[in-house]
């Protein structure tokens, strides 16, 4: 993992200094940040998110999911070297999958593209990564975040989902179903995404703590879509979230019986397990 230093002082060696970029007035890094944003006709709502970026990003992945509307010419002219890739499957996991394989940096953040989301906060997701953690999570539930933006039906339904992943799989997380996260690149190598729709939030959640990973949850506040409408529906959606925690658990109770009766861990025909 690499190293975190201070902003750099002017005794230094200019070509070390050259290396890290200041993202704070405490902290400087070494690490390419790349940011993905999944966008489907949000051209209204591009330049809200683009204003909060910081400007020490490596890179911003725009995945246009076929927008009809000029998303992808405002995405440009907002940030010129905007790398703009097109989405040839369907649903959000789709186009973050997508943006994923096209980051060259070696930490990556995930930001929705309907203004819900400060870029401001992105510093606090590098911080926690740079400090050790290998996925930092964003939290609308944790101390000192927040939301505009969902119903009582829906918080309702994301406590219930996040208290049962919490029980079947050891994770201590405050919110299952948030869009705001980031992680080191290598990560990807450990949870193998493969679904397509608004659950691949909760996927990746589950599959971190599956493999091991050092989870920090970071305090966030969602705002209210500045314009359209969400594709999100609450039953329908809960519903796939829900199928995949099922599915997880299912995997990893078979994986359990697979290792208990293997050969190496000296298991023998006809044990009972």
């Amino acid at each position: 993992m690499s190293s975190v230093l201070h902003p750099p002082s002017s005794d230094r060696d200019p070509f070390v200094d050259a290396q890290y970029r200041p993202i704070s007035s405490h902290l400087a890094i070494a690490p390419p940040v790349s940011v993905v944003i999944p966008a489907m006709n949000e051209a209204e709502n591009l330049p809200y998110v683009f204003k909060t970026l910081p400007d020490w990003i490596h890179e911003v992945v725009l995945v246009d999911g076929n927008s009809t509307d000029n998303t992808v010419d405002v995405a440009r002219e907002l940030w010129p070297n905007v790398k703009v890739v097109p989405q040839q499957g369907k649903g959000k996991g789709d186009a973050l999958i997508t943006g994923f394989e096209a980051c060259s940096g070696d930490i990556i953040v995930m930001v929705d593209a309907d203004g819900s989301a400060d870029g401001g906060e992105i510093v606090s997701y590098v911080s926690a990564l740079v400090s050790g953690a290998d996925f930092a999570k964003g939290s609308r539930f944790a101390n000192g975040g927040g939301t505009d933006d969902m119903t009582f039906i829906r918080k309702l339904g994301n406590r219930a989902l996040c208290a049962v992943v919490n029980r079947k799989f050891g994770a201590r997380y405050t919110d299952l179903c948030y869009g705001y996260n980031a992680f080191w690149r290598h990560c990807l190598d450990k949870i193998e995404l493969d679904c397509t729709g608004f659950e691949v939030e909760t996927l990746m959640n589950i599959r971190v703590v599956k493999a091991g990973l050092k989870v920090q949850e970071i305090p966030s506040y969602e705002y209210l879509r500045i314009h359209g409408a969400s594709n999100l529906r609450a039953v329908r959606d809960g519903l796939r979230v829900l199928k995949v925690i099922l599915k997880e658990r299912s995997n990893r109770r078979e994986l359990r019986r697979q290792e208990r009766h293997s050969p190496l861990l000296g298991s023998y025909p006809g044990e009972v397990s």
